[in-house]
């Protein structure tokens, strides 16, 4: 058995505590200073309180830090505070740079993973899958904890910060593509064409972000688009909508100017592309 701190038990931090408790492992929680939402949520997943966060430490072979991802650094300066010499893993999502100041924090005495979960709240039907980056040998100790359970561990490639910034490329799509269907579908009901727009969608083909090879015809059509979603931007701020993403959609093609009609660029060339400054 492997004894765990959890910091903090929210919704994801709950439901992932319950699949190591479930595996067989301790779980330990502090209840000082949290909400009877946390309580409630901490003694579903089996976890047990404990007086101190330092007690908690004492205790504990592994630290998970699953918080708001505002707080992670916070959280991080109180473990360091405490001495804590085992395996600490921020699941938060937070950039690669934030990470690294969270490894400099903790350091030295523990080591330091960098985590990321995908998916919902494990548990039932439900699977999460926790990429961690890092020491080897940590990742060793973690892996177990969740043996036979919802959350599926996976290594991802690279040192610290690079398991952040998986989750930082893949929330930059689907967050901003949530949105944007938001924006979408407002223009389309003040123009009272919702019902056909969601038809429109429902042919079209998914899983755009599963596919990276069509990105070299985008980049060859940007200076056709790029002017159509100008046009768009002036259709959203006419019924008072917001146009930035369309207008942030024009300064991103703009990086393709050069790559017009150039069907048959390699897949590097044009996201190199994209990091360049355009001049």
């Amino acid at each position: 058995m492997t004894t765990v701190t959890l910091l903090h038990p929210g919704a994801m931090g709950a439901a992932i505590a319950a699949q190591a408790v479930t595996a067989g492992h301790e779980v330990l929680w502090v209840p000082e200073g949290r909400s009877d939402a946390t309580h409630r949520r901490a003694k579903e997943a089996g976890a047990t309180a404990c007086d101190s966060l330092g007690e908690a430490l004492e205790r504990s072979e592994i630290v998970l830090s699953i918080c708001p991802p505002q707080a992670a650094e916070d959280v991080a300066t109180t473990v360091a505070g405490h001495a804590f010499a085992g395996v600490y893993v921020d699941a938060n999502a937070i950039n690669p740079q934030r990470m690294q100041r969270i490894a400099e924090e903790i350091k030295p005495g523990a080591a330091v993973l960098d985590g990321a979960i995908f998916g919902p709240p494990p548990g039932g039907q439900r699977v999460a899958r926790l990429y961690l980056a890092g020491n080897g040998p940590a990742v060793d100790l973690v892996e177990p904890l969740f043996k036979d359970t919802a959350v599926h561990v996976r290594r991802a490639s690279g040192t610290v910060g690079s398991a952040s910034a998986l989750k930082m490329a893949f929330a930059s799509y689907q967050k901003a593509a949530r949105t944007l269907a938001g924006v979408a579908h407002a223009l389309a009901d003040a123009h009272g064409v919702g019902d056909q727009l969601t038809a429109e969608a429902q042919v079209m083909a998914s899983n755009i972000l599963s596919d990276p090879g069509y990105l070299p015809s985008v980049a060859a059509r940007a200076w056709r688009w790029a002017p159509e979603m100008q046009d768009i931007a002036a259709t959203l701020r006419t019924a008072n909508l917001p146009a930035d993403m369309a207008e942030a959609a024009v300064a991103v093609m703009s990086r393709w100017e050069g790559d017009k009609d150039q069907y048959d660029l390699e897949l590097s060339d044009v996201l190199a592309h994209l990091r360049s400054q355009g001049d």
